[in-house]
């Protein structure tokens, strides 16, 4: 879930790979003696509004919450190319183990709309800038094992690759959405950078698993 829907704990309240066992609230699970099941649901959406971690109650449909939808069906779309990947034993995997992550630190920080936000707010969700260096770093690796791109390929080569191409693209679809609120101030720049680079990553990686699978990327040609 992202933040924050009212549940419990949410990305903007506890990042998720930053948690330990020790900060998830206690009330997410049933005390000795106690065989009650939390409920998933809420209601607190039911009139098509929701809350962001500051506290605002904004319509569903606002940008926050589109760039929120995105960000989370990126790392679906990431997830279940990871297990394409898997199946064929890329060695990658745990680039996208930590993308996936990442895309949790982006969520919290979209969740937290400066013009409402706190310094305690801001400090919680902020925004780690190294991660596109890294992003890069990986990009400038594969690029060094794969032929010259010298023509448009179209999504192909293997169940792997293809399934990286779609994630590529949702990617994009994130990125467009994080753009309007970067430049009304409300996000950190630095998030947009990342999505950025994260498409460069996605169709470099895209391409590096056909190459290992020894599948065929599909050509681009024009019509007749």
């Amino acid at each position: 879930m992202w933040p924050c829907d009212g549940l419990v704990t949410c990305p903007g309240c506890t990042p998720a790979f930053q948690t330990k066992p020790d900060q998830i609230p206690v009330t997410l699970y049933a005390t000795e003696g106690d065989q009650r099941v939390p409920k998933i649901y809420t209601k607190t959406g039911d009139k098509g509004f929701s809350s962001t971690f500051t506290g605002e109650r904004r319509p569903k449909e606002d940008n926050i919450f589109e760039a929120l939808g995105n960000a989370d069906e990126l790392s679906s779309a990431i997830g279940l190319a990871r297990e394409f990947c898997l199946d064929k034993g890329h060695t990658f995997t745990y680039q996208l183990d930590k993308i996936q992550c990442i895309l949790q630190d982006v969520g919290s920080n979209i969740a937290t709309p400066r013009s409402s936000a706190r310094e305690s707010h801001l400090k919680r969700t902020k925004f780690n800038a190294q991660v596109t260096a890294d992003l890069e770093a990986w990009i400038d690796n594969l690029t060094g094992e794969l032929p010259p791109l010298t023509k448009f390929i179209l999504p192909s080569g293997g169940k792997s690759s293809a399934a990286l191409h779609l994630a590529r693209t949702v990617c994009r679809r994130a990125e467009r959405s994080v753009a309007p609120i970067v430049r009304s101030g409300e996000v950190d720049p630095d998030v947009a950078k990342f999505l950025n680079r994260l498409s460069d990553y996605l169709f470099t990686v895209a391409r590096y698993a056909a190459v290992k699978e020894g599948k065929e990327e599909k050509i681009y040609k024009k019509s007749e």
